[in-house]
């Protein structure tokens, strides 16, 4: 008798070379102690480990974020996760695009690529396990039944715990080139944009629409981190929560129409965002996605209240 067994959706895009996974994102900011009470409150699991303040989930033994501090708030570096038979044809691209080595940054241990973007962050490819999703992460949704009172009492909700980091976007005074950039050196494939303005990228070996994105502004620096939750009702209980703990700047509760969405921004207290996300589009390994350039009216929000004039401004610090 032949077992039937389930199928496995395959996990890597036969020949091609481009990184899996955003692995971790860091940043510097003022003070860390003000940090792990926002990320904490925001529902990750921030902890504190020498000098450096690293973000988990509660159901993920992945980093997905390494926080320092410094003088003002800034994108200290993005790290990327490839398969590590192709670390060797990472070098080898990097070579005959001849991009310039750096070190990694002081005190950090690496066995990874280290160079810099266009607009001078700096950028690691390593060997890594495949920490962006094989398949379409799903949305809890449960109708409400008749006859009954189906919403819970206030006070008697779990608390909000994002399950995975989902993306993260940048400014890039010149949006193209990072495109460019990020295409012909990381691998990862456009999804969508919107003139000069804003690109979306997914990785080649299956992801959501986009693993990091770009904006446009004078110079370069962190707009948001986005995560990933289990539903609507989870983005609505997270953003009064925060709104409840003192963080009341942000936008949302919306849906974009670039990578489907539902959303809520929280304000940090530098000035950037994290985001309550859930059931983002989803790009497989085996699909080619066509890329296309959309009006600047569909790049933004299909639905939800204005956003605030704070919403798209630069707080990076200078240099």
């Amino acid at each position: 008798m032949t077992q039937i067994r389930s199928y496995t959706p395959p996990t890597r895009r036969p020949g091609a070379l481009g990184v899996h996974s955003l692995d971790h994102f860091s940043l510097m900011v003022p003070d860390l102690v003000q940090a792990q009470r926002f990320y904490a409150d925001f529902g990750l699991d921030a902890r504190a480990r020498g000098n450096t303040l690293e973000l988990y989930t509660h159901e993920h033994p992945h980093c997905w974020a390494a926080l320092t501090e410094g003088r003002g708030k800034k994108l200290h570096y993005l790290s990327f996760g490839a398969f590590a038979d192709d670390i060797d044809r990472f070098r080898a691209r990097l070579d005959a695009l001849a991009i310039p080595r750096i070190a990694p940054p002081p005190g950090f241990e690496s066995n990874g690529i280290w160079f810099r973007d266009p607009d001078g962050t700096p950028v690691e490819i390593k060997a890594a396990e495949k920490s962006s999703p094989n398949e379409k992460t799903p949305m809890a949704f449960a109708p409400s039944p008749p006859a009954a009172r189906n919403a819970p009492f206030r006070g008697t909700t779990a608390p909000v715990r994002p399950r995975r980091l989902a993306h993260a976007l940048m400014f890039s005074p010149d949006v193209p080139r990072a495109t460019r950039f990020y295409v012909d050196v990381l691998g990862l494939a456009l999804t969508d944009g919107a003139a000069d303005v804003i690109a979306f990228l997914h990785g080649v070996h299956g992801s959501d629409h986009h693993m990091i994105a770009f904006v446009k502004s004078p110079g370069p620096g962190f707009h948001h981190c986005s995560w990933d939750v289990r539903s609507i009702d989870e983005i609505g209980l997270g953003a009064m929560t925060m709104a409840d703990r003192g963080y009341q700047k942000g936008w949302g509760l919306g849906r974009h129409v670039l990578g489907s969405n539902y959303f809520h921004y929280v304000q940090d207290p530098w000035g950037s965002f994290a985001e309550y996300s859930s059931d983002i589009d989803y790009v497989p390994v085996d699909t080619d996605w066509e890329a296309q350039s959309h009006s600047l009216d569909n790049s933004f929000f299909l639905w939800g209240p204005q956003p605030p004039d704070y919403f798209t401004v630069n707080t990076d610090a200078p240099g």
